[in-house]
């Protein structure tokens, strides 16, 4: 080979080698962007570089995870990479942003929460109690101790009849309707929260309150007026289809056999609101179990119970809001989740034999 040809290829490799560690360095070195504001990013416990980088690439930290990667081997920082939740700025740069997640100096002062729709209230305080452990271990008190305080806390407050005795600043027009020995189940909106550490459960409380007025919208409110309902009756029903329905077009046709029962003043025998009143979560509850004694049963009472018996989500709002109509009278959930919904108490029997009884 002629030694110009060579001398050409020789030539071409240090530019290319050259361009790629100037790209290199540009990357590490410029900022993503402009913006000072910060964004939340967690690093779970567990999680390698390759993950971590991914999920900085996507909520738009860095632009080329694979440089990230690369720059963390030649520092051998991979194992340094401190978990936990932090409110990084936008315009750090990739040197800067390595520095801070192995320092751990932004570590966030919020964490985040995570409510799922169906849980009730008592399960709401028993998940938010980890978050009262971590803030307040006691060399003195057993974890279980610390935990059961704040449950206790928190089940009393969500208890009150009246929220402007949590938030005397505010009042929930969604809340006037609600019966005067109601306290808040139903209304603690689920949704994913950024909570202070040590936040005063009032203040937790009051996020879920403030979400629950946005999530309910006019146009809700106007067809809840419309149809001469009331918001807690819709909350009520709401509750009850979340436990015993999956998807929204289920939920729809669940609703509308509920408001036809309620019509002809057929008890609803939701096997959810027994789950309620016994505490357990059994997919068909059994027959002593349908004979508990409490408003809260509806195989025993007709008509809504007391009061909603969790949290539902906006889904099932909506449903209950807009039912669909049909033939069907009752329904049932199969073990994989499922709803088969039928005309007949005869073709219903026949479902629960087919689906349910061992």
């Amino acid at each position: 080979m002629p030694k110009k040809i060579i001398l050409i290829i020789v030539v071409i490799i240090i530019l290319i080698a050259g361009g790629g560690f100037i790209y290199f360095l540009n990357q590490i070195s410029v900022p993503v962007s402009g913006e000072s504001s910060e964004k939340l990013f967690l690093i779970e416990s567990g999680q390698g570089v390759k993950e971590i980088s991914a999920n900085l690439k996507k909520e738009g930290l860095i632009t080329n995870d694979f440089v990230f990667q690369t720059y963390i081997w030649l520092k051998k920082q991979g194992s340094k990479l401190q978990a936990g939740e932090y409110d990084l700025p936008q315009n750090l740069n990739m040197v800067d942003l390595t520095r801070v997640l192995v320092s751990g100096e932004a570590l966030s002062k919020e964490r985040v929460a995570k409510i799922i729709e169906g849980w009730n209230n008592s399960e709401i305080a028993d998940y938010l109690s980890q978050f009262y452990l971590e803030d307040n271990k006691d060399q003195n008190r057993s974890e279980e101790e610390i935990k059961e305080e704040f449950k206790t806390e928190f089940s009393r407050a969500v208890a009150v009849t009246d929220s402007r005795e949590l938030i005397p600043e505010k009042s929930y027009s969604f809340l006037i309707d609600k019966p005067a020995d109601q306290g808040l189940e139903g209304f603690l909106f689920p949704d994913t929260y950024r909570v202070y550490k040590k936040s005063e459960t009032a203040h937790i409380i009051e996020k879920m309150l403030d979400n629950f007025d946005q999530k309910l919208s006019e146009d809700l409110r106007t067809e809840i007026k419309r149809q001469e309902k009331t918001i807690f009756e819709i909350v009520t029903l709401a509750s009850i289809i979340e436990q015993e329905v999956r998807t929204v077009k289920d939920r729809k046709l669940a609703a509308g056999i509920f408001y036809k029962r309620l019509e002809q003043s057929i008890p609803l025998e939701s096997d959810a609101t027994v789950n309620y009143v016994t505490g357990k979560q059994k997919l068909q509850p059994s027959y002593k179990d349908t004979k508990a004694e409490s408003l809260y049963n509806t195989y025993l009472h007709p008509g809504l119970p007391p009061g909603p018996i969790c949290n539902p989500g906006l889904d099932s709002l909506e449903a209950a809001v807009y039912p669909e109509e049909s033939d069907y009278l009752f329904f049932l959930t199969k073990p994989d989740g499922s709803t088969v919904f039928s005309k007949t108490y005869e073709e219903h029997l026949a479902n629960k034999r087919k689906y349910l009884d061992d």
